[in-house]
């Protein structure tokens, strides 16, 4: 008998969990056993060492005594939880990054910890694609005018109006699983597509997207979009210099990471007119001060953190999630394996 904890919340749902597993499992020999997680009802936060996690530590190291697997997006897989958990084997984490995962000390204790990449590449992609369309035709700003009774014919002035994707450069910082993605609908748009990724060959790429250096990218793109780890050499990579090296008037989108742009530096490139306007999923704290400069810009489009909030992002977890249990319990390596030094 399997015995699995499914550490569900109010997005990737236990029910969602429970159905894939069930359907990747052969067999009736499974103790399923669940936890609901108050997440996003309740935002999450550092818990212990782990972040971006509900605060449940006591509750998950109250259920996980004799299981084998948790399958969770947030829970906080901490030290502490491990310690209470002796017969624990395999931690999935149905995200692309596990931070609410101890990774290192699941590492110790031979506990693999798999994820689930690529499970919102789809809605993430989308969701770029709308901030930038949001964004290049000041969709907010106008909708907001509209709705307060007015009748704006003035912003078909030449000086008032938006872009058009097609014709347009578009240049892509990262070209992972959703930067290729917003490349291919770029493309539809008959857009010009520039991408900057070390780690991409220009022979891997599709007719009409061509890979330039950074710098490059900033200076020939008419909308820059950020789809980029953050890592220690991407972070602040969207500085005043590198927004100076904008071309003048081009608008900046990120949904990628907030610690990727400095916003104190885009707020005074908005201001001066010489970046023409933003949007961006991501912030440098979220939630962002309620005196934050660029909340009452408008110039900036903004979502909440929101570009991977589909349901079907949510049964694609679920279902990858059970493939690695499959796996797992099939005795083969689960796919999504983040610490394979743990497989001894």
């Amino acid at each position: 008998m399997s015995r699995i904890l499914l550490a569900g919340d109010h997005f990737v749902r236990n029910d969602l969990l429970a159905d894939r597993l069930r359907a990747a499992v052969a067999g009736p020999d499974l103790d399923v056993r669940t936890l609901e997680l108050p997440w996003p009802l309740v935002p999450f936060g550092p818990v212990a060492e782990v972040d971006e996690a509900s605060d449940v530590e006591e509750e998950l190291a109250g259920l996980a005594g004799d299981v084998e697997v948790i399958v969770t997006q947030m829970a906080p897989v901490t030290a502490r939880v491990l310690a209470a958990a002796p017969s624990l084997r395999l931690v999935v984490c149905t995200r692309g990054g596990p931070v609410n995962v101890n990774v290192d000390a699941c590492t110790e204790r031979g506990v693999l910890v798999c994820n689930t990449p690529g499970r919102n590449a789809v809605a993430a992609a989308e969701h770029a694609l709308t901030l930038i369309l949001s964004t290049v035709r000041a969709i907010p700003r106008i909708h907001g005018t509209v709705a307060a009774g007015e009748w704006r014919s003035d912003l078909y002035a030449y000086d008032e109006c938006g872009l058009e994707l097609g014709g347009s450069t578009v240049g892509l910082v990262g070209y992972g699983a959703i930067g290729s993605r917003v490349a291919r609908m770029l493309l539809a748009f008959d857009a010009q597509v520039l991408v900057a990724d070390p780690f991409v060959a220009a022979d891997s790429l599709p007719d009409g997207v061509a890979l330039v250096g950074f710098d490059e990218l900033l200076a020939r793109s008419d909308v820059v979009s950020l789809h980029a780890r953050l890592t220690a050499e991407t972070a602040g990579m969207i500085d005043a210099a590198a927004l100076a090296a904008m071309r003048p008037g081009g608008y900046l989108v990120n949904s990628a990471r907030g610690g990727l742009v400095d916003y104190d530096a885009l707020a005074a490139a908005l201001a001066s007119g010489h970046v023409a306007g933003a949007g961006f999923d991501v912030f440098p704290a979220e939630p962002p001060p309620a005196d934050w400069p660029l909340l009452r810009s408008d110039r900036v489009v903004m979502t909440p953190h929101l570009a991977g909030a589909t349901r079907q992002t949510a049964h694609r977890a679920a279902e990858l999630g059970a493939a690695a249990v499959a796996a797992f319990l099939a005795g083969d390596r689960p796919p999504g394996l983040v610490n394979p030094a743990a497989l001894g």
